[in-house]
């Protein structure tokens, strides 16, 4: 599913008011992390990750890897904070996209 420019704008708006619910340090991503995401995708839908001590570069290469671990979207990246959308596997979404 790819989000339109509208679904994106709807879900910045709910996005805005939340915390990083993950906090990826120097160390990277692991398995634990990235098991982390996954279950507060499947329970939120729509999170912020931060991405602490990593270059412009760097963000870019584990936004790209936290996407296809997870099957995720970008909705938004913003300095050291991505905000993720992920429709839900089973049963009613928690969020109502136009």
């Amino acid at each position: 599913m790819s989000l339109t420019s509208q679904q994106k704008k709807q879900l910045k708006e709910v996005a805005h008011k939340r915390k990083p619910v993950i906090i990826v340090g120097k160390s990277g991503l692991s398995s634990n992390v990235y098991a982390e995401i996954d279950q507060a995708l499947s329970h939120h839908e729509l999170i912020k990750v931060k991405l602490a001590g990593v270059d412009r570069e760097q963000r870019g290469t584990l936004i790209e890897a936290i996407l296809a671990a997870t099957a995720a979207e970008e909705v938004q990246a913003i300095g050291g904070i991505v905000v993720l959308y992920r429709a839900p596997k089973k049963g009613a979404p928690k969020i109502k996209l136009e």
